[in-house]
C-alpha cells in the first residue's frame, strides 16, 4: 500500500471521527427524566432543548425507552444548529384532561428550522377529554398532539399519536415538510380527532401514513401550497378534505394539491373539498386525485359548497370559494350509499374545469348514481357510475 492512500485513508478515518464528535447527544435520563410514566419530565425535556438549541453543532435529543408523563410544552427556536429528536420511548400526557390547561397545544415546536423528529409514540390519553365534550360540561380547549409552527425544514419519520384529544399533528405556516410513516389511532366517534391538519404551509409532503380517527384523516386549510400525499390508508375517520374553506370573507386559497395511490376504508368520505356558503376570496385549484381504491365509503367522491352547521351565520347565501381545474383519476371501489360521486357547487361561483378519467364506483354490486350542481368539466374513460358533468 503506497504512502499516499495510508495517507488518504488515515485523512478519511479522522474525518468520520470528526463527523463523531461534532454532533453532540443529549439523553432526557442525564437531566432527570423517568421513565416510569409517573414521574413529570417536563423540565429535563426543555432542560434538553435548552442544551441542544445553543449547541453550535448539530445535535441529538435522545429520549430512550420508557414511558415520559410530559404536561403541555413549547420547544422554541431560533436554534444555532440542527436538532434531531430521537425517540424510542412513550411521551404520556397527564391522565386528568384539566391538566393541559387552555394553551390548545400538547407539544409544540415553533420558530424552529432544519429540525426533525424520528420514532416513538405519544399517548395524549384523550378518553376522558372527549367524555367531557360528549357531556356538554364546560371543558378545557383540546389540545393539539404535536405542532409545528412558523419551522422550516422539517422531517417527521416513524412516530405514532393515539387517543389525541383534538388534531393529532399540525404543520402550520411552515416550509418543506416531510411527514413519513405516521400512524395516527383514536376511535371512530372522537370529536376533532383529525389526523395531520396543514394551514398556510408551502411545500409539504405526507407519504406511507396509516390514519385510523374520529374526524378527518387529512385536513387541509387556508393558505396550502405544493402539498403531495401519497400511500395512505384513510379509516375510520372523515376522509381527506381539502377545507371547510370560506369561513372569513378574506381567507388565502388552496392550490396544487395532489393525492396518489390511497386507500379509504369504512371511512365516510373518500376525498372531499368542502365550503362554507357564504361570501369570500378564497379559492381552490389545480388538484389531482389518483389511483384511489374505495371500500365501504359513505361519500367516495363530493364536493359541498353549501357547508353551513346549523343553518347559523350563512342561510340563503352561496359560497365565494373559487374551485377550478380538480381531476379525479382512476377511482375504484365499493360506495356505502348510493350517490357515489356527488358536486354540489356554488350558485354564484360554478366549478370549472373538473376532469374525470376512469371512475369506477359500485353500490351494493350494482352501478352507483352521481349528482351535479352548479359545475363544468368534462369526463373520459370508462365511467361507472355515468358521468353527470
Amino acid at each position: 500500500m503506497s504512502n499516499i492512500t495510508i495517507s488518504f485513508l488515515l485523512a478519511f478515518s479522522v474525518f468520520f471521527v470528526y463527523l463523531a464528535k461534532a454532533e453532540t447527544s443529549y439523553n432526557v435520563l442525564k437531566f432527570g427524566a423517568k421513565p416510569d410514566g409517573k414521574t413529570d419530565s417536563t423540565k429535563p425535556f426543555l432542560m434538553a432543548w435548552s442544551s441542544a438549541c445553543r449547541s453550535r453543532t448539530a445535535s441529538t435529543i435522545y429520549v430512550p425507552k420508557g414511558r415520559y408523563l410530559i404536561k403541555a410544552i413549547e420547544f422554541r427556536g431560533p436554534c444555532k444548529n440542527k436538532i434531531r429528536v430521537k425517540i424510542d420511548g412513550s411521551i404520556i400526557a397527564p391522565t386528568d384532561y384539566r391538566a393541559l390547561g387552555n394553551s390548545g397545544y400538547w407539544i409544540l415546536f415553533i420558530q424552529v428550522n432544519d429540525i426533525s423528529v424520528f420514532g416513538g409514540t405519544l399517548d395524549a390519553k384523550g378518553a376522558a377529554f372527549w367524555a367531557c365534550r360528549n357531556s356538554g360540561k364546560s371543558c378545557p380547549e383540546g389540545a393539539r398532539s404535536i405542532s409545528f409552527n412558523w419551522a422550516n425544514n422539517v422531517y417527521i419519520s416513524g412516530l405514532t399519536s393515539i387517543n389525541s384529544r383534538s388534531i393529532h399533528m399540525v404543520i402550520n405556516s411552515c416550509n418543506n415538510v416531510i411527514v413519513k410513516n405516521v400512524k395516527v389511532i383514536a376511535p371512530d366517534q372522537s370529536p376533532n380527532t383529525d389526523g395531520i391538519h396543514v394551514q398556510t404551509s408551502t411545500g409539504v409532503t405526507i407519504t406511507g401514513c396509516t390514519l385510523q380517527t374520529g374526524d378527518d384523516c387529512i385536513s387541509i386549510g387556508p393558505g396550502t401550497r405544493n402539498l403531495h400525499m401519497s400511500h395512505i390508508k384513510c379509516g375510520p375517520g372523515h376522509g381527506i378534505s381539502i377545507g371547510s374553506l370560506g369561513r372569513q370573507f378574506k381567507e388565502d386559497g388552496v392550490q396544487n394539491i395532489t393525492l396518489t395511490n390511497a386507500v379509504f376504508t369504512g371511512s365516510d368520505n373518500g376525498v372531499r373539498i368542502k365550503t362554507w356558503a357564504r361570501p369570500s376570496t378564497s379559492f381552490v385549484r389545480n388538484v389531482l386525485f389518483q389511483n384511489i381504491i374505495m371500500t365501504n365509503v359513505q361519500n367516495p367522491i363530493i364536493i359541498d359548497q353549501d357547508y353551513c352547521p346549523d343553518n347559523i351565520g350563512c342561510p340563503n347565501q352561496s359560497s365565494g370559494v373559487k374551485i377550478s381545474q380538480v381531476t379525479y383519476k382512476n377511482i375504484k371501489g365499493t360506495s356505502r350509499s348510493s350517490e357515489a360521486v356527488t358536486f354540489e357547487c356554488s350558485k354564484s361561483n360554478p366549478c370549472k374545469g373538473i376532469r374525470l378519467h376512469d371512475i369506477r364506483l359500485t353500490y351494493m354490486n350494482k352501478a352507483a348514481t352521481s349528482s351535479c350542481k352548479n359545475i363544468q368539466g368534462s369526463s373520459t374513460g370508462l365511467l361507472i357510475p355515468e358521468s353527470c358533468l
